[in-house]
């Protein structure tokens, strides 16, 4: 018998990572130079592994409360009032196993069947097969004409057209592709678009300790009854493998997202809670030395690509590059980035796979060592002037 045919129907509307897959398909190609994968190449810091390692010693390997350790949970409520004036009770955060969890467990809470939900675009894909998985129907926007950023007019626009299902609206700052972020008053003035509306603002907030022009603006400041914040320790502490995310909302809410949480996964792992605990607590700015460094990487890259033609939307935040294709060369980012892997030798994703706005530019993430990023600088030029002599 062919099962196949019946599983969630669902499940058809979604199609595995493009992301992966070019990546996968790039791991083929010798001595290729990748920039494909948003993960920090640094390593996690001494002191939380001394934390893990102790923790395995104390015999920590027990299931901990659905939410997460108190110990954990008090540490992530200080270092967000301490950060970035975000405050949360223990009792209103909710530890996930990685952000990812964290976005799955808000998008299966919020939303029923035919509810539509607002997705600024070029995005993370991952938003969008969420909200399909849950039944949800994407509303994306295009933003690639306004810098790549949600402006109120265009959420007006969206909500007007959309009507009354509108049930939630996902927001990624700083913006993975794009590296792009929001002021405070920019997020004040969507707010105050959404405000004493039945809609839910996911802010998407694990770049927070990457950004490069100032200080961290967040929609909670303004927007705190509405808004489910997504953060976690991957990105900061260089720890996407220990899966360790935090999920924030007013306790009504968060009473409502533990029921998905605790069905889902139980709890995060207690070795890694215990980990990402040291890491709040005692590395509130080890984020630092990385982002002096991917700054330096970024502002390299930039300068690189103008040479040959390349215009960049200027990355305030992430890791991120969003690169346009000179209009001398193929638009098909697809098709160039495919071409360029293989016979350039260097992998960026192309921007198509993050939505609308996206086609006609690359991706580059610069979470990589600035010896490679040389590499890949020159191999690129060296391919753009081969294709123009052509």
């Amino acid at each position: 018998m062919q099962m196949n045919q019946y599983f969630n129907r669902r499940l058809q509307q979604v199609k595995p990572s493009a992301i992966l897959a070019f990546s996968e398909f790039a791991n083929q190609i010798p001595n290729v130079v990748k920039f494909t994968l948003g993960e920090p190449d640094f390593n996690t810091p001494e002191h939380v592994k001394d934390a893990a390692i102790a923790s395995i010693q104390a015999n920590r390997s027990h299931y901990t409360p659905s939410n997460g350790t108190p110990e954990l949970k008090q540490a992530a409520a200080n270092f967000l009032a301490n950060k970035y004036d975000q405050h949360y009770n223990p009792e209103e955060i909710i530890v996930t196993a990685g952000a990812t969890e964290g976005i799955y467990t808000a998008v299966m809470s919020t939303l029923n069947p035919g509810d539509k939900v607002i997705i600024p675009t070029p995005t993370f894909p991952l938003y969008i097969a969420d909200s399909m998985l849950a039944g949800g129907e994407p509303v994306l926007v295009n933003t690639s004409q306004n810098n790549f950023k949600l402006s109120p007019s265009m959420l007006q626009e969206a909500l007007d057209q959309a009507g009354d299902k509108v049930r939630l609206v996902i927001l990624n700052y700083p913006s993975n592709p794009t590296g792009v972020t929001y002021t405070q008053a920019e997020l004040d003035a969507l707010a105050a678009v959404l405000r004493d509306r039945p809609i839910f603002v996911l802010c998407d907030e694990i770049y927070s300790e990457l950004n490069y022009d100032g200080p961290h603006a967040s929609l909670v400041h303004s927007l705190r009854d509405q808004v489910i914040l997504v953060t976690g320790v991957s990105k900061s502490h260089a720890m996407t493998g220990w899966r360790i995310g935090l999920l924030c909302a007013p306790q009504p809410i968060t009473d409502e997202l533990g029921k998905i949480h605790q069905f889902t996964i139980t709890s995060a792992a207690t070795v890694t809670q215990d980990a990402a605990q040291e890491a709040l607590e005692n590395g509130p700015d080890d984020a630092l030395p990385m982002r002096q460094q991917y700054q330096e990487r970024r502002d390299f890259i930039i300068e690189q690509m103008k040479k040959v033609g390349f215009s960049c939307a200027r990355p305030s935040g992430a890791f991120y590059i969003f690169a346009k294709i000179p209009q001398d060369l193929n638009q098909d980012d697809d098709q160039f980035a495919h071409d360029l892997a293989t016979n350039g030798q260097v992998a960026a994703v192309p921007g198509s796979y993050f939505g609308p706005g996206g086609a006609g530019y690359l991706r580059l993430s610069y979470a990589t060592s600035m010896s490679e990023i040389k590499r890949g600088m020159k191999l690129l030029q060296q391919y753009v002037q081969k294709q123009r002599q052509n």
